[in-house]
């Protein structure tokens, strides 16, 4: 069974997502939040689903037209290493 990891810097980013888009518009941060979490809760089941990333070694799930998953392949787990917005300089 692949386990799912959410490093650090992962959950800072969707924090920080968050906490900006939830000053406008509460319910639309619970929106997004839930959107990114679910994807990223089927990357085990499904893990070379979506385009490979910029970065060598990684892949790109779009959860929405404006924000990106990156994230890591192993052999037993899936990595996910940032949520980007789709506009941000990345990598």
């Amino acid at each position: 069974m692949i386990s799912l990891i959410w490093r650090e810097t992962a959950l800072a980013d969707l924090e920080a997502i968050y906490d900006y888009i939830a000053v406008y518009d509460a319910a639309a941060a619970d929106r997004l939040q839930d959107l990114i979490e679910a994807c990223a809760e089927r990357l085990p089941d499904h893990p070379f689903m979506y385009r490979s990333g910029r970065l060598d070694g990684t892949r790109e799930a779009v959860v929405h037209p404006n924000y990106l998953l990156v994230y890591r392949v192993g052999t037993d787990s899936v990595e996910i290493l940032n949520v980007v917005h789709a506009r941000q300089q990345y990598p």
